[in-house]
């Protein structure tokens, strides 16, 4: 037998184990910037008041995030279609309004909230329906609900705040329905999960970025784009009562004027999470990251000193700053 016909066959190669590590560290690099910028601003402001860094502190922040963390992301994506939502601030005053008027008339807790997710629910409609149907623009059709429902909310009540006297009210924002998890953090938790999941896993989820990036293309395509830009912005309106009535919850009043700030930093924090406004981009973990960092930079100012006033020019620096790094991180991608 020659040497030739005694060479053994090469083995089998071995399969090639690929980490998942540096995809989804490249899937999620701005979020991962974001948060590494949220933690390089609390050390920054521990610096100047170590109690920044207290675990109370901590709390604190969280409590307060929760609301602009809920309506940032129902903004977010209305945002991912392309279109703008003006209104959800309004909303949200209104929603606290009608909430607890319900219950000051005799209605219980659950028939109050539900009259308040109806605000939510009739002006998402009425805005996805004024953007769809009515080819409006957006930024005109949920200025004018804005300007709508902001007067609303002072007709209701004729412009006095309404005390909630049902103690046990506090509980949906600040029980426990998950032990040592407060309700607050439970529902962010719930909704970021479920709509990046919705995003990433479903095929609805796909539409929505495709609508954004080329509602053209996605219509030739097949998808329902009328559909899932209404659906964004029912939605939206949703998340910003169910926003409205945590708060109310929290401190058992309502405002006529409790979300006048709240649509800017929805928007904010949307951007500062990497989405654009032009649409077709964006992680709900984004979203959430940027309301915490909005949180944090007003949670320091007040630490520190600084006169709230200010709050507002650093929230606009750290937008720019945003948009700014968004902008030539893609001119540098092929």
């Amino acid at each position: 037998m020659s040497e030739a016909s005694m060479t053994l066959p090469p083995s089998p190669a071995k399969p090639v184990v690929r980490s998942r590590a540096p995809g989804l560290l490249q899937s999620y690099r701005t979020e991962i910037a974001i948060a590494v910028a949220i933690v390089m601003l609390l050390l920054a402001v521990g610096s100047f008041v170590p109690s920044a860094l207290s675990m109370g502190n901590m709390r604190n922040i969280a409590q307060a995030a929760a609301p602009l963390v809920i309506m940032a992301l129902g903004v977010f994506l209305v945002v991912v279609t392309g279109g703008i939502d003006l209104s959800v601030g309004s909303v949200f005053s209104l929603t606290g309004m009608v909430t607890a008027l319900a219950m000051s008339n005799g209605y219980g807790n659950v028939s109050a909230s539900l009259a308040g997710l109806c605000v939510g629910l009739a002006f998402g409609a009425i805005n996805g329906f004024l953007v769809t149907v009515v080819r409006l623009a957006p930024f005109v059709v949920s200025l004018i609900t804005f300007a709508v429902a902001g007067s609303l909310a002072f007709i209701v009540t004729n412009g006095r705040s309404m005390p909630i006297a049902d103690p046990d009210f506090w509980l949906l924002n600040s029980g426990e329905l998950v032990p040592g998890l407060p309700n607050h953090l439970l529902f962010c938790l719930v909704f970021m999960v479920a709509i990046q999941f919705l995003l990433q896993k479903i095929v609805v989820g796909r539409w929505l970025y495709a609508v954004g990036t080329s509602a053209n293309a996605a219509r030739l395509i097949g998808i329902p784009v009328k559909r899932v830009t209404f659906a964004a912005y029912v939605a939206s309106g949703l998340l910003a009562s169910f926003s409205g009535i945590m708060t109310a919850s929290y401190i058992l009043n309502a405002e006529a004027t409790a979300g006048s700030s709240l649509m800017l930093q929805a928007i904010a924090a949307v951007v500062i999470g990497g989405a654009s406004l032009a649409g077709g981009t964006g992680s709900a973990v984004g979203a959430v990251l940027g309301a915490l960092m909005i949180t944090c930079i007003q949670n320091g100012v007040n630490l520190i000193g600084v006169n709230s006033f200010w709050q507002g020019s650093v929230t606009g620096v750290a937008i720019l700053l945003a948009v700014l790094i968004d902008r030539f991180s893609n001119s540098g991608r092929i």
